[in-house]
């Protein structure tokens, strides 16, 4: 037997009509009616469209005004379909009937994780960020052995050399290499000595100079822009078009792929003479971590948010007619 679904709101006249329809039909072609009022579930309005009544029947949908006779053609095509689907031992078919006779443990925390995904997602961010700053914290109290567990964990995520990282509780909140030009603070190089890559990864930092973030400055200013990017996404109850992409590649990666790969050859050993080395300060890896944080965050999260809808309207979906059908004895 077929599952035949009608959407509708429920101050409709039409709805009446369908239903005599389909209950005249229901010798020739049996199906079970699913009836969801889309006033009730707003995902189902954004599903389905503002166009109703609408009639579902597996992968066939007719929208008002329609006939009996479209109704007769639907019908009879999702029946065929589905003898045919049956008698072949198709069992990808058999599977989507066993999945949706049932909602599972999964199904919930999916429906669950579609309605709280903002929260979830500002949470673990901001754990993670405000781990980058409990090291030094950790550090600054004697702590050294969970200091050193969480400089360790992120050293996954970040090349944390301290010429390129913020540093708390010390004389200065970091210390740049010299050819990086900033006015006003001591140098790396000064402070604490010749510039070796492996040493300045390790060199987390100490009671003058201060201990520095688990997480680089370009990297701290990346999530920050996520984060903030998510927190007033959420306040906009994840409402909203996604960034152009191509002012997303202007504003977001670009500034970032400049500051950051011109870079790269003042790391390198006998590189030519005639190539220009500089060294990027820690406002500009600042700026250009934010407007990739939030720049990226603006293009994706609009996308991710469509894609959790409609998750949302087939988890409902199946939920409705498991209940629906209950309730029939069915």
């Amino acid at each position: 037997m077929i599952t035949v679904t009608l959407y509708h709101q429920a101050d409709q006249a039409e709805k009446s009509e369908i239903k005599l329809l389909l209950e005249k039909m229901q010798q020739s072609i049996p199906h079970q009616l699913i009836e969801i009022d889309v006033a009730r579930t707003p995902e189902f309005l954004e599903k389905v469209g503002p166009n109703l009544p609408m009639l579902e029947c597996g992968p066939y949908h007719l929208r008002w005004p329609f006939t009996e006779q479209d109704m007769t053609v639907v019908l009879t095509s999702a029946s065929q379909r589905r003898e045919y689907l049956e008698q072949t031992g198709d069992r990808t078919y058999q599977q989507r009937v066993e999945r949706g006779s049932r909602f599972t443990g999964l199904d919930r925390f999916v429906l669950w994780l579609s309605r709280h995904y903002m929260a979830v997602f500002n949470t673990a961010l901001f754990l993670f960020v405000g781990l980058a700053f409990l090291a030094p914290v950790l550090a600054e109290s004697g702590q050294m052995r969970g200091a050193s567990l969480i400089y360790k964990g992120y050293s996954i995520f970040c090349h944390q050399l301290a010429f390129r990282s913020y540093f708390l509780f010390g004389a200065q909140p970091f210390y740049p290499l010299e050819r990086a030009g900033v006015a006003g603070v001591a140098p790396y190089e000064q402070v604490i000595g010749e510039v070796d890559i492996l040493t300045a990864r390790q060199f987390i930092g100490d009671e003058y100079l201060g201990f520095k973030t688990a997480l680089c400055e370009r990297d701290i200013a990346i999530y920050l822009g996520f984060l903030g990017f998510g927190l007033v996404f959420s306040l906009l109850k994840n409402k909203g078009k996604p960034l152009n992409w191509l002012v997303w590649i202007l504003v977001g990666i670009f500034p970032i792929a400049l500051d950051g790969f011109s870079q790269l050859p003042g790391l390198a050993s006998n590189m030519p003479a005639w190539l220009p080395i500089r060294e990027s300060t820690p406002v500009l890896r600042t700026i250009t971590g934010l407007l990739f944080g939030v720049s990226t965050a603006w293009f994706l999260f609009p996308y991710v948010a469509d894609s959790m809808k409609e998750t949302r309207a087939i988890l409902l979906g199946k939920l409705e007619y498991i209940q629906q059908m209950s309730g029939k004895g069915g």
